[in-house]
């Protein structure tokens, strides 16, 4: 049973995880985090976005790659503390602009042709991912690629699964997204959706 599945993960359980340790997953240094995200790079099909959203960019390590294939990239995090590090690792960049947002209580107004969702959506409830996926569909343009990355271990005590989050989606092809990229690793799925 999981223990948080009646709730979303809040911001201070984040705030706690990073003022106890500033890469609690070791995004900078694992190995198994640079050859994910190579590949997430790599599933991109355009070498540049117009305008790119990332969703939960912790400290930054995907924000500073993924900046090099967008024109402008907003990047959100419910953490201070991490998006902080993330300012000052991507301070050599100007397309890049950070806020402090929690999807999806909060959410840009804007449009984008670009939405990254990486190691994100299992911390969410069903009904905050519903919300999510509403407002991202809203958000992304005809044609906009929607890339979704997940850890696909079941650990007990996330409300969600990376394999629940991407079958959600799922759901929404052929009427709304066609899924046009897909990647079961060992430890994680990536799947990339196009709008219709």
């Amino acid at each position: 049973m999981n223990l948080f599945n009646s709730k979303s993960l809040t911001t201070e359980f984040f705030e706690q995880l990073y003022q106890e340790n500033p890469d609690p997953w070791q995004f900078a240094s694992s190995e198994y985090e640079a050859k994910k995200y190579t590949a997430t790079l790599n599933a991109l099909p355009r070498n540049l976005y117009n305008s790119g959203f990332e969703i939960g960019g912790s400290i930054g390590i995907l924000t500073e790659k993924l900046a090099r294939r967008c024109q402008s990239l907003l990047s959100i995090d419910v953490s201070e503390i991490a998006q902080s590090q993330a300012i000052d690792r991507c301070q050599h960049l100007t397309n890049i602009k950070f806020e402090l947002m929690s999807v999806p209580q909060s959410f840009p107004t804007e449009s984008f042709d670009l939405i990254v969702l990486s190691e994100v959506g299992y911390y969410w409830c069903w009904e905050d991912l519903r919300t999510a996926q509403s407002l991202i569909l809203d958000r992304l343009r005809s044609q906009g690629h929607l890339l979704l990355v997940h850890w696909i271990a079941d650990t007990g005590i996330l409300p969600l699964t990376g394999h629940q989050v991407h079958d959600a989606f799922l759901e929404l092809v052929p009427n709304q997204l066609k899924r046009i990229k897909s990647i079961t690793a060992e430890k994680y799925r990536l799947d990339l959706f196009e709008k219709i």
